[in-house]
């Protein structure tokens, strides 16, 4: 790895803290199947983008049924690794593939149904060049539900997100309600 994308790195939540978020404890404040379930269908296609350690990847996977595939998208290789094991542990992994993403691309050209990014773009160094990405693999009437903490980034901070989505082509369909974050749905 270069010195450039050490760097780039160094904000990006290190893969052993995220043992604190991923925990049994934390669906009951946030529930995939209540956050998503109106948002993802039996046969759906699906990114979890900053997926972690797949808390919301096994959720989205349920979701999508056996028709359905969801593609868990990280910079770091134990994040994959802990959502191959918990696929393994749930029998979901033939519905979920795993993609390493590099710090200035995802790396990905297949369209998809919806796309989840949660608690990640304020790590994204290049938010534009990252959401200009995301909205060219989504499908037309495609969903886009972008979240992000309350505890880091504040309300200014998130409606610049929201613009520059919107400058992007993103369409903002209704903020939603979601347990310690902001969050908006988009579609194009």
């Amino acid at each position: 790895m270069s010195q450039k994308q050490l760097a780039e790195n160094d904000h990006v939540c290190p893969w052993w803290l995220t043992f604190i978020f991923d925990n049994p404890a934390r669906k009951l404040i946030q529930s995939p199947q209540k956050i998503m379930g109106d948002l993802l269908h039996t046969g759906d296609t699906a990114l979890d983008i900053g997926c972690g350690m797949g808390y919301f990847t096994i959720g989205m996977a349920k979701l999508v049924g056996e028709s359905g595939r969801v593609t868990a998208v990280d910079l770091q290789a134990e994040m994959l690794a802990g959502v191959e094991k918990r696929a393994r542990r749930h029998g979901l992994a033939n519905r979920i593939a795993l993609h390493r993403a590099t710090p200035n691309s995802l790396g990905l050209s297949e369209p998809v149904d919806f796309v989840l990014t949660f608690w990640m773009v304020h790590e994204v160094p290049n938010k534009e060049n990252f959401l200009r990405e995301v909205r060219e693999l989504l499908k037309p009437g495609g969903r886009y539900l972008f979240v992000e903490p309350k505890i880091h980034v504040s309300a200014k901070a998130f409606q610049a997100t929201v613009a520059l989505a919107e400058q992007i082509g993103f369409v903002p369909v209704e903020a939603r309600q979601i347990a310690l974050s902001r969050a908006m749905l988009f579609t194009i």
